[in-house]
């Protein structure tokens, strides 16, 4: 028996979203859950492709993800226009370096925006004024460093440094929120004009606004920073509130 096809003109979408890209690294149980607490409810859609990395945390393993950045970018929408790329490690970044992170990713996608957590965060340092932060990390000291070394060539005054010296990124995500709240808001801030949060596998995102309210002071996070960033990329300038000043701007 032969069926006559039944062609329907289809109608489509008048507007379509904006497209972000995030590079989560394959050991990150934090940034995705971040990003889609924010972005679901916003006019934008969010495509997601995980890049390996290697444990523990040093410096030579993040530089191994140098190779893998081009690929992996590719492999988000195949041959599509993606609007922003995020690449969603900050000591990654330090280690490689932002140009090259930047290069890599517009060879898969060449007309795209490319940010960062640690482009996001001296970009969100101008935004709200800050020259001298208290910094917080939950990296190894080999790691550390190269996070040190980078601010102090930006010209960042680092009034207070404290670590949990920690080389897991699975150990990193399981922090206890209540744990890290009771910490950061115990850390001297009083010389610094903000508080940063290095870390996109830290659960720190949902705790910024009450330690805000508890230091009196701005607190960024690399997940914060990132995201912000990657909003006002797109176009989006509206407030989101829950997630710490600079959003709520």
């Amino acid at each position: 028996m032969s069926i006559k096809s039944n062609y329907i003109k289809p109608k489509f979408k008048k507007k379509i979203n904006p497209k972000v890209g995030l590079l989560a690294l394959s050991t990150d149980l934090t940034i995705e859950s971040d990003f889609q607490s924010i972005c679901k409810k916003l006019p934008l859609d969010l495509f997601v492709n995980r890049i390996h990395n290697e444990n523990p945390l040093t410096k030579e393993n993040l530089v191994k993800m140098y190779d893998q950045i081009e690929p992996v970018t590719e492999k988000i929408l195949p041959g599509q226009k993606i609007n922003t790329i995020a690449y969603g490690c900050t000591s990654g970044t330090i280690a490689i370096g932002e140009d090259k992170v930047k290069e890599k990713v517009q060879l898969a996608k060449p007309s795209c925006y490319v940010t960062t957590p640690i482009t996001s965060a001296i970009k969100a340092f101008k935004e709200m004024n800050v020259k001298k932060i208290s910094l917080f990390t939950p990296y190894p000291e080999s790691v550390n460093k190269t996070i040190l070394e980078y601010f102090e060539k930006k010209n960042i005054n680092i009034i207070s440094f404290s670590t949990f010296n920690i080389d897991l990124d699975e150990d990193i995500a399981s922090v206890d929120p209540k744990y890290l709240l009771e910490t950061l808001i115990k850390l001297d801030t009083s010389n610094a004009d903000a508080l940063f949060i290095s870390c996109t596998a830290l659960p720190a995102l949902e705790i910024l606004d009450e330690v805000e309210k508890k230091i009196g002071k701005i607190v960024l996070s690399s997940n914060q920073t990132l995201i912000w960033d990657t909003l006002r990329s797109v176009g989006y300038k509206s407030s989101v509130k829950g997630y710490g000043k600079l959003l709520r701007n």
